[in-house]
């Protein structure tokens, strides 16, 4: 399956899949808005019915960027299409000389398998809750935070950094 960048035509089905997993309790709700505002930040997988999977890498500083909005239709699991999607991020983060990803997620073990790590979700930069002050569900987290080093860099040495603070 193909991944590509998504277009304006997208964006409405993005919106119905996120938020199809989001009335389940199993992502965070996104506007239509918010996914307009941000789709240079979304690949997607498609097919001849449309959108079937989506992810974003969003940029939050010179070194830091966050998985998001990673969605795949119930009915096309387990085809890769996570995996196709992840690998789509992670290359474009390395392009991009990103030193670090990270993602909040009630699915950790598909994360992991890529090398994230877990840590203490008040571990994050600061930089990280702007958007987390408008979840219903702040400051009571209850995804789980994982990281990923792209330079190399220890887990201990990032949650540690001076560009976090």
């Amino acid at each position: 399956m193909k991944t590509e960048k998504a277009r304006i035509g997208d964006m409405p089905e993005i919106h119905k899949l996120v938020n199809s997993f989001a009335d389940k309790g199993e992502m965070l709700h996104r506007p239509l808005s918010e996914l307009y505002e941000n789709i240079r930040d979304f690949y997607v997988a498609r097919d001849e019915s449309g959108i079937i999977a989506c992810v974003a890498l969003h940029i939050l500083w010179s070194d830091l960027a966050e998985i998001k909005s990673l969605a795949v239709a119930r009915e096309q699991q387990d085809k890769g299409l996570g995996q196709a999607l992840m690998d789509a991020c992670l290359r474009e983060a390395r392009e991009l000389g990103i030193a670090t990803l990270f993602c909040l997620t009630y699915r950790p073990a598909f994360f992991e398998r890529f090398g994230f790590q877990q840590i203490e979700v008040m571990k994050l930069p600061r930089k990280v809750w702007g958007e987390c002050q408008r979840c219903a569900k702040f400051p009571n987290c209850d995804e789980t935070a994982l990281v990923l080093p792209l330079s190399g860099q220890s887990i201990q040495e990032i949650t540690g950094a001076a560009s976090f603070a």
